[in-house]
């Protein structure tokens, strides 16, 4: 499935923020883990999952980043979740602050009209 075909079906924005282990990790060691670790969940889940990292600690204490998951249906996002609760990204290297999952243009769509575009 390419990106032009993927039409999620769930959004969830994962508010996380970084651990002073992983911090204490170099750069290089905290690109391994992600390749080592996260990236195989990723491309294993790929036809119907799609991540984008957000960097948020420059205007909030909160949290550090956002994970935005686009998903083509709700159990293809719980089997990521699953998979990373397995691993030291979850609760160990990056707490989960929050979880919000959402639908894209529901109000519209709910009502059978055209999302207002901008």
């Amino acid at each position: 499935m390419s990106d032009q075909t993927f039409n999620p079906k769930l959004t969830v924005f994962m508010l996380v923020k970084t651990s002073p282990e992983w911090l204490a990790l170099s750069i290089d060691d905290r690109f391994a883990q992600l390749r080592a670790v996260f990236e195989p969940i990723l491309r294993r889940h790929a036809e119907s999952v799609k991540l984008r990292f957000y960097d948020a600690e420059f205007y909030t204490a909160r949290v550090t980043d956002l994970w935005v998951w686009d998903a083509s249906d709700h159990h293809a996002y719980e089997c990521v979740v699953e998979a990373l609760r397995e691993t030291a990204f979850w609760d160990r290297w990056f707490t989960i602050v929050e979880i919000i999952p959402a639908v894209e243009n529901a109000y519209a769509t709910n009502y059978g009209r055209a999302p207002l575009a901008a």
